[in-house]
């Protein structure tokens, strides 16, 4: 898209992606988007640059240690378009506990600043380096907010190498032990656009409230003096900035929506429009995010109409282990449901609770009463499961009198969901 094309023509744009079906991220895809889009110098340069820095990561902590993050949240947009306003919830959206990786701020690392004292230059090879061993750390294991990557085409192609070795490793060891660890990779790139004049506007808003709330530091020795950038003190300067980002970041960002899931978020309104915006693009669908073979075998299963994201990032991590680590008793726990449960619970839709007993001894494993209420969870239901022990005659000793009783278990379900409205025509 041209850098001339209107706020409303980014928006059709857009819109006309919305019917396509869902892409998953595999190399295939991402080789075939390199291919034609990237200049070849760029391209070459983003290998010799991935490809040291991959080396130097396997060399320092070995093959098997290259854990990277599940699912990376590509956050990137306009200036004074709301990337550190709106993190924070996007987090909350998505089950995230791990604060944002801000890109800028890796410049002002201990080891940015290691480099800048023994003369060198922060360049792409640094700042690649910087980031993914970031992304190795183990609180952004389950997913991470990524604020400010990639905003060139060279860095856009050291994206697109590193998904493909998360895929690599993901293949790797799919059937070990470890596998686990090496989740296939999920990205969504989101991106908050404004329009120049917004961002201008907004740009400057922000220069004066930290300029007055400085000045009030300054004055009272109360309170942390804010970084205020000089860009936000200067129309043309501000305007400069806001072009820097459609000629140089606005093309790299569009780029990734060839691959990855791509969520195009007007940021042009209030907090809470934007908020509801970006709810409504990133709640939780487990079509994206459990393994292809957990989604195959869980499908079957009805779908709750709201599905909470509260410890949702936990509930993926526990559903792909039952899938990658006990299979046979995970589908055997899902036939149960589907052959035993789901009758009784349908039964019951009007009034949104149903309590099923059951004796079966596959049930004797609490691993498999785990997997119930976590697979009834991903569903949309919410259950719980008591043991309950009956005593029942057995035998009888005509001489004695004696009565011997057998102790029977039974597994009591209550699913929990949300029922169906009569509506009464009369009375």
């Amino acid at each position: 898209m041209g850098n001339t094309t209107t706020h409303g023509g980014l928006v059709a744009d857009n819109l006309s992606l919305e019917n396509q079906a869902t892409q998953v991220v595999t190399d295939a895809v991402v080789a075939a988007a390199g291919h034609g889009t990237v200049e070849d110098l760029e391209v070459k340069d983003a290998h010799v640059i991935f490809n040291t820095v991959w080396n130097d990561l396997e060399e320092e902590i070995g093959h098997e240690n290259l854990r990277f993050t599940k699912e990376l949240i590509l956050l990137g947009g306009a200036p004074g378009s709301g990337k550190g306003t709106n993190s924070e919830f996007i987090a909350k959206v998505r089950g995230l506990t791990c604060p944002p990786i801000i890109v800028s701020d890796l410049l002002n690392t201990p080891e940015a600043e290691r480099i800048k004292e023994a003369g060198g230059m922060v360049g792409d090879t640094e700042v690649v380096g910087i980031l993914f061993r970031k992304l190795l750390e183990e609180e952004y294991r389950d997913g991470c907010i990524l604020d400010g990557f990639p905003r060139t085409r060279v860095q856009v192609e050291c994206l697109h190498l590193l998904v493909q070795k998360m895929n690599q490793l993901y293949r790797e060891y799919h059937t070990t032990p470890l596998a686990i660890n090496f989740r296939k990779p999920t990205v969504h790139a989101v991106v908050l656009f404004i329009d120049e004049k917004t961002s201008i506007e907004r740009q400057l808003l922000r220069g004066r409230q930290i300029a007055e709330h400085n000045e009030r530091v300054a004055l009272e020795g109360d309170g942390k003096i804010i970084e205020l950038r000089p860009t936000d003190l200067d129309p043309i300067a501000a305007k400069r900035r806001y072009r820097v980002f459609k000629e140089k970041t606005w093309d790299a960002l569009q780029s990734l929506k060839q691959i990855y899931h791509y969520h195009f978020i007007d940021a042009d309104g209030s907090i809470a429009e934007v908020e509801r915006k970006i709810r409504t693009e990133l709640d939780y669908q487990s079509s994206l995010e459990l393994d292809p073979e957990t989604y195959d075998a869980v499908r079957g299963l009805p779908l709750a109409t709201e599905i909470g994201v509260h410890a949702r990032q936990e509930l993926v991590r526990r559903l792909d282990g039952y899938e990658l680590e006990h299979r046979e008793l995970f589908h055997k726990v899902i036939a149960v449901i589907e052959q035993r449960f789901v009758p009784i619970i349908q039964r019951h839709a009007i009034a949104g609770l149903s309590i099923i007993n059951s004796e079966d001894h596959l049930f004797d494993d609490p691993l498999a009463l785990a997997m119930v209420i976590d697979v009834f969870a991903e569903r949309g239901f919410r259950a719980v499961a008591n043991i309950n022990l009956a005593e029942t005659p057995d035998h009888f000793d005509l001489q004695t009198g004696k009565i011997t009783c057998k102790t029977k278990k039974i597994f009591r379900f209550q699913v929990r969901f949300e029922g169906s409205e009569i509506r009464r025509g009369g009375r």
